[in-house]
Formats: structure tokens, sequence, C-alpha cells
């Protein structure tokens, strides 16, 4: 058995980035911005009014001070003409400032009697002007990222409207047994229904990656064949059960006749133990295991990081932060063990049952507790790894 951390590697090897498309902007929200862009605008293109008030040419203004109003500068209809001493315009939030201008005297801190207005004792000496280019100039770069709602904003106003993200990779997820049956399918007194396969393509889809469920592929060559002949096209396949060593775990086989040079087999890791990966054909393979706690933390530990890298967004492991322990966890054994926990604010607690059968304890799970291999007993209070689930 190899660590998490050689299988990551290993991994990481297999898979390259995809390449670059562009799509509308409309359409970029969560996909990964690709390479840097830059603003073909400054934002704002002109100083402009912070706040409702008159438009005046002093830069220093005192109470009792009078101004003749010779216009009006709005959003989108600037005054045309100039100030000059002892003029003002009337301007709304937005507005140019007009040639002439230095400052806004707030609408709340002036009196107007007719076209005159009067400055008031007591009025706010900020100057209410918006710099031309205070947010953002022409050429400024925005670089790649996962975009965010706050980052199509920010997209539109440098008036970017087709975006290069990095395209999403095509994932084929097959389910391997005879035991299984699709969710609405009546299952006979053998069988249970196939459950991985939408929890990881849900997994991928929130990650960026294109999830495609084929149809399970029973325990026999000619189904995953098949199985495997409709993956074709695809960036990652994802096989779920199947992998390990028994009479009818016949992935290695088939995947090996086709071609696959296995980049490793079990990982010294629970759960998840039975796990390999290889590169078949164009794509990258990871063979998991069939429990459905056991498929599930993989796909955290194992497919998400790959998938990462085939975004864009570098090589490494799931993301761990440290939180304190609720209570004492006796020795870990000899795998790195990813134990289903609850996060409470800063605390973390274990759940008591940690078979890799029971969706329930993952489903009331929001993180993994990572116990390394031999980690000695801890005690309530002391900090430990985390992965967010």
């Amino acid at each position: 058995m190899i660590s998490v951390a050689e299988a990551l590697e290993a991994l990481f090897a297999l898979a390259e980035p995809l390449g670059v498309e562009e799509v509308p902007l409309r359409e970029a929200a969560g996909r990964v911005l690709a390479q840097e862009v830059r603003a073909s605008r400054t934002q704002p293109p002109f100083a402009a009014s912070a706040m409702d008030g008159y438009a005046v040419p002093d830069a220093q203004v005192s109470a009792g001070q009078t101004y003749d109003v010779i216009g009006e500068s709005a959003a989108g209809h600037g005054f045309a003409g100039a100030v000059g001493p002892g003029q003002a315009t009337r301007i709304f939030t937005g507005a140019p400032m007009p040639k002439g201008s230095q400052r806004v005297v707030i609408q709340e801190d002036v009196t107007r009697t007719g076209d005159t207005i009067t400055v008031q004792p007591g009025f706010d000496t900020k100057d209410y002007v918006r710099p031309a280019g205070a947010d953002f100039a022409k050429g400024d770069p925005l670089g790649p990222r996962v975009l965010r709602p706050s980052d199509l904003a920010l997209l539109a106003a440098m008036n970017i409207a087709q975006v290069p993200v990095a395209r999403k990779p095509q994932v084929a997820i097959i389910a391997t047994g005879d035991e299984l049956v699709q969710p609405g399918e009546a299952p006979g007194p053998d069988q249970i229904i196939a459950s991985n396969s939408y929890g990881l393509a849900a997994l991928i889809a929130q990650h960026g990656g294109a999830p495609r469920i084929l149809p399970i592929a029973r325990d026999n060559e000619a189904a995953l064949n098949l199985a495997f002949e409709l993956a074709q096209g695809t960036d990652l396949i994802v096989t779920i059960g199947g992998a390990s060593v028994g009479d009818h775990d016949l992935v290695a086989g088939i995947t090996a006749a086709r071609g696959m040079a296995r980049s490793f087999y079990k990982i010294a890791m629970r759960p998840g133990k039975p796990l390999m990966a290889g590169r078949l054909g164009d794509a990258t393979m990871i063979g998991l295991p069939g429990n459905p706690v056991s498929a599930m933390v993989c796909g955290h530990v194992f497919v998400l990081p790959v998938l990462r890298k085939m975004l864009g967004l570098g090589a490494a492991p799931a993301p761990r932060q440290q939180a304190r322990l609720g209570h004492d966890l006796s020795a870990n054994g000899p795998r790195e063990h990813y134990m289903r926990a609850k996060l409470t604010g800063d605390t973390v607690e274990v759940f008591p049952r940690q078979d890799s059968a029971l969706l329930t304890v993952l489903a009331a799970a929001n993180v993994l507790v990572v116990r390394p291999p031999r980690d000695g007993p801890r005690e309530a209070g002391e900090m430990i790894d985390i992965i967010h689930l």
C-alpha cells in the first residue's frame, strides 16, 4: 500500500490542465478564469459626484457662502458648460463633475431660494468627489480564479463580455455490480440502490466538472467493456466498485486488457483502501471502492484535487484547517484515517460510528477529521486536522 500523499502525486502526474474556451459573461459564474484579462475602460471614466447636492468651483467653502445655480448634472446627462466663480450646478449621485467644479456641497447643507443656494453652518467638509479611475484604470488586470458573482460584476464593469475560462472536465461515472439498481427502480431481494454515482456527480458538478452518469455496468466483461466504450471522449473516468481482488471484481482486468498502465493500487487509508488509478487512452482513470462512504471520502481526497489540476488551479491536496477536539480519541491504527465529524464553532466531535457503509453518518457530518498513521491518543482540547465537506 502507498500513502495518500504518494497516491496524490501519482494522480497529479496523470492529469494535465485542459484547454481554454470563451463563454458569454452571463455563463461564467463558477467557472475558472483561465488567463489574465484586462479592463478595456477606466471606472469611473470621469470624476463623479458621490452624493446628491451642488457642484461648486471652490475646494474650500464657508458657512454663508452663496452660489448661483446655472444648470444640472445627472447620471447619463452631464452639464455641458463650465462652472465659474460664484456658480454651482445641481448634481446627482454618479453624475459627471462639471468642468471647473472642485467639490460637492450635499443638498442637506444648503438652503435654496430660487436659483441661489446658501451654505449652512455645520456643513459636511468632505468633497464627495469620486475621481476618475478610483475603482480601476484601463489595462488593470484580473487574474485567474474561480469566478464569484462579485467577479462577474467587476468583469462587466471592465466591459469584458466574453470570458476565457478553463474547459470543464468531462467526467464519466461508472457504477459496477450485479447488486445495483437505479433510484426509483424496484430492487430484487439481493440488490441495493446505486447511491454513489449521484453523490459523486453532485460533488463533481459543484466543483467545476461536467459529470455524466453512465448505465450500471454488470459484473461481466461485455457490460464493463460497453461502459468504457460509452466513456470515450471524457477527460476523467471514475469507476465505483469492482476494483478489489474478489472473483467478481473485474475492473482491473478489463482496464488492463484495454491498455491501461496502472499507476497504483491500494492506499494506506480508511475508508478507501482498494483504490487504483492509471491512464486509459486520453483519459485519467480513478477506480474507487464500492462502499458508499469510501467512495465519497475518496471523492473529496482524490477526485476533487485531480479536478482542480485539470481546471488549472494547481496540484494540491484538499485544504486542511485545524479545530479543537471536543472529546478524547483513542490511538489510530496503521492507516491514515478520515473520520466523519461535526464542526460546531471551533470545536469538532467525531461520530462514534465510522462504518464505511453508513451514509446517514456522512450526511450528518460537515468535516472529516484526519488522523495520521499510528497517531497516538488525543485528548479533548487538542488541535486536530480537518477537511471541510
